[in-house]
């Protein structure tokens, strides 16, 4: 599935270090502003346990896991969308994206220099997201300036879009971004056109000291973090990138140790991954036979041909039907046999959804 996360925030707030450890890319970190110009693209695993269960239990000669695109994107100031610093390409490349991961920074550090002198998570945040509600008011504005001579002459598209353009515009004016307007289905199909920056789903990166990364329960700045993002339901996850860059390098136990002597479980970054592919709408389907196990990417609410033709464009165009187990049926019975006598496996047809965690063998005919 070609969706993107993107990363943005501010000039020095842990952005360049995290897309690092995600992707261990290597692109360029260095104390300054505009370190990063033209947006690294980066593959990234999704760390799925399920998989290795499905693993040990088939034993086939290969495993692969599912992955998708992270975007590290330059840093914003104030005043990009009136194109300051290097503001008109960063906001291009951000409408380019499909959901945002916005990094903010809740650490305090003499030695790297935050671009408004102070740290104060909720200034960095209202800055970013003014800069894209006021690219999303320019375009709105231009839209309608079009959409209104049409209006006044009683043509009822022209009259229905006006209504939804003057809806976004007075959220905008609000500082309000457009996810959190309310629209129908239709009125979202007029919306998608326009391909606003603020209709993105977003997520928070409170990115911490070396000292907090096993709790950080005590640090304001998170705390901050935390209840700006509740009131408009978004999530907030706690990393502290400079370990993840660490933890990246390491391996099986050695990784394992490691997140044990932090007082960790997961990984922020696994956590960061597996939240940033729920934010984009991805769920993963599996395929298991003797010559691989593999995890696929699939958009919720597919149907099963569409997530056939995700193998194969042959798979969806000669679809039969989907022999389709849930995961956890497999597992319990201890093999696709076991899981066929007990009933768990189903025959679904060309109007299945698609499950988050089905394990799937396609039949098709060409």
């Amino acid at each position: 599935m070609a969706l993107t996360a993107g990363i943005v925030g501010l000039p020095n707030v842990g952005k360049s270090t995290l897309f690092n450890a995600i992707t261990q890319a290597g692109a360029e970190s260095a104390n300054y502003p505009f370190c990063t110009i033209d947006p690294n693209v980066g593959i990234v695993e999704v760390p799925d346990e399920r998989l290795q269960q499905l693993t040990e239990l088939v034993k086939p000669k290969k495993t692969i896991p599912t992955a998708f695109e992270f975007t590290d994107i330059a840093g914003i100031v104030k005043g990009a969308s009136k194109g300051e610093g290097l503001g008109n390409k960063f906001l291009s490349h951000i409408r380019e994206v499909d959901a945002i991961c916005q990094v903010v920074r809740c650490f305090v550090d003499e030695n790297i220099t935050h671009v408004s002198g102070k740290v104060d998570p909720i200034s960095d945040i209202e800055t970013i997201n003014l800069e894209l509600i006021l690219a999303d008011l320019e375009t709105v504005d231009k839209r309608l300036s079009r959409v209104e001579k049409m209006a006044k002459q009683k043509d009822k598209d022209a009259m229905y879009e006006h209504e939804i353009l003057v809806k976004l515009k007075d959220a905008f004016e609000s500082d309000q971004p457009a996810r959190a307007v309310s629209f129908t289905d239709e009125q979202m199909r007029i919306v998608k056109q326009l391909h606003l920056l603020t209709i993105k789903p977003i997520l928070y990166v409170a990115n911490v000291g070396e000292d907090e990364v096993a709790d950080a329960s005590n640090n304001e700045y998170v705390a901050l973090v935390r209840e700006y993002a509740a009131k408009e339901g978004a999530e907030v996850i706690v990393v502290c990138a400079k370990i993840e860059s660490e933890i990246a390098e390491l391996e099986g136990e050695e990784k394992e140790m490691f997140l044990e002597e932090l007082g960790i479980q997961e990984s922020g970054l696994d956590q960061l991954i597996k939240a940033s592919y729920n934010l984009l709408g991805l769920a993963t389907y599996f395929t298991a036979g003797e010559q691989e196990v593999r995890a696929w990417t699939f958009k919720k609410g597919m149907k099963a041909p569409e997530c056939a033709g995700i193998i194969h464009t042959d798979f969806e165009r000669g679809f039969i039907r989907a022999e389709t187990v849930a995961y956890e049926d497999l597992l319990t019975n201890g093999s696709m046999g076991a899981a066929r006598e007990a009933g768990k496996v189903r025959l679904e047809g060309k109007e299945y959804i698609v499950k988050d965690g089905d394990v799937m063998h396609f039949r098709f005919n060409v």
